[in-house]
């Protein structure tokens, strides 16, 4: 099954929210990653057939639904809230879209509710009303109502983002493996980097209405065609650090300087920022591509079992991510370690000219961007 975006844009009162989308979405997990304002939302109504765009065209497996409204698409949609219906028991509403149409006999049905409820966790409660859920079994009781339709358009609009820590890093790795298993088109709208990098699949990188690439989530994690898209796909933001080469070295600031790495070798001498993840500035030393560069702390932040050390060297200020309490004070001097290998090179437009090989996936090779 295939979701052909084509030329798509929307326009509020003169105002843009969507232009020039292009991209094609296939059965499985279709991640849009973005800020806030992004986009996300209004694409998820486009796709749900509750707005229709200003420009473009939306076909499915060929099919022009363009102008097609909501009830006559075949889709689904979970929303951040948890939209149940509070005087219906969870079995009623899981049961609900199937009733709707009245094309299931009684049997059908519970076999059907039950098999959504199962894959949810939820069996114990379809006895219950949604008042006397906790809201991750509120939000699972909302999606199991979703897949229950065998919807050809599943599309969730960051239905995590309510619940609190732990619930999320639970329905999350439960969400992955549930829809690996359906031929569905999962649409996922997501803030968070690490939830597109757990889930998979594809990733779309929307930013301003604007599609900046699009791929297999990991090439697209991995190989961030501009400064945008990387300041995007991680978190905390990658670093962007100016910097220079010259007589073969790469030039950080006036007593920072090392030889290329491989993957900068061939280019030419002159301006460029230097792209590096704050996981891949350390305290340590990690094989021959470490290199030290001494700082100042201008704060040491502790999250949990990590570390967000917000480090100044000369002009550069970045972020090292690193695991363990380090509890440094205002301005105290560290030593820390770039890893020369996992350093990227943007020209002065942004545009990505220099990337590490990552596995087995060359940083010069990734998807269409837009």
């Amino acid at each position: 099954m295939q979701l052909s975006l084509q030329g798509i844009g929307k326009a509020v009162g003169g105002e843009m929210h969507l232009a020039d989308i292009s991209a094609e979405l296939t059965s499985g997990l279709n991640v849009v990653l973005g800020p806030t304002g992004s986009g996300k939302t209004s694409l998820l109504r486009l796709i749900a057939g509750l707005d229709r765009p200003t420009a473009g065209k939306l076909l499915l497996d060929g099919r022009d639904i363009t102008a097609l409204g909501v009830n006559l698409r075949n889709a689904a949609m979970v929303y951040q809230q948890f939209v149940n219906y509070p005087s219906f028991t969870v079995y009623d509403n899981i049961a609900s879209p199937l009733r709707q149409g009245k094309s299931h006999d009684a049997r059908e049905i519970d076999r059907r509710v039950r098999e959504a409820a199962a894959l949810l966790h939820i069996e114990p409660m379809l006895d219950r009303l949604p008042s006397q859920l906790s809201g991750g079994q509120q939000q699972r009781t909302a999606i199991a109502r979703a897949i229950v339709k065998d919807a050809e358009l599943l599309l969730l609009d960051e239905p995590l983002v309510n619940l609190d820590y732990k619930l999320r890093e639970e329905l999350r790795a439960e969400m992955r493996n549930l829809f690996i298993q359906r031929k569905t088109i999962v649409v996922y709208a997501t803030t968070e980097p690490s939830e597109a990098l757990l889930l998979g699949g594809s990733t779309m990188v929307l930013d301003q209405g604007r599609v900046l690439q699009f791929g297999p989530t990991l090439q697209t994690y991995h190989h961030p065609v501009s400064t945008r898209v990387g300041t995007i796909f991680s978190d905390p933001s990658m670093n962007l650090l100016d910097a220079k080469i010259e007589g073969a070295q790469l030039h950080l600031s006036a007593d920072l300087a090392f030889g290329l790495p491989a993957h900068m070798a061939d280019l030419p001498a002159g301006q460029y920022r230097i792209g590096v993840r704050a996981t891949h500035v350390s305290l340590s030393p990690n094989g021959a591509d470490a290199i030290p560069a001494l700082a100042d702390v201008d704060l040491a932040e502790i999250s949990g079992s990590e570390t967000f050390l917000h480090l100044r060297h000369g002009p550069l200020n970045f972020i090292a991510q690193v695991e363990g309490v380090h509890p440094f004070g205002l301005g105290a001097q560290v030593t820390v370690y770039l890893n020369r290998a996992r350093l990227y090179a943007f020209d002065g437009g942004g545009k990505l000219v220099g990337a590490p090989i990552i596995g087995d996936i060359r940083e010069g090779s990734g998807h269409g961007t837009h």
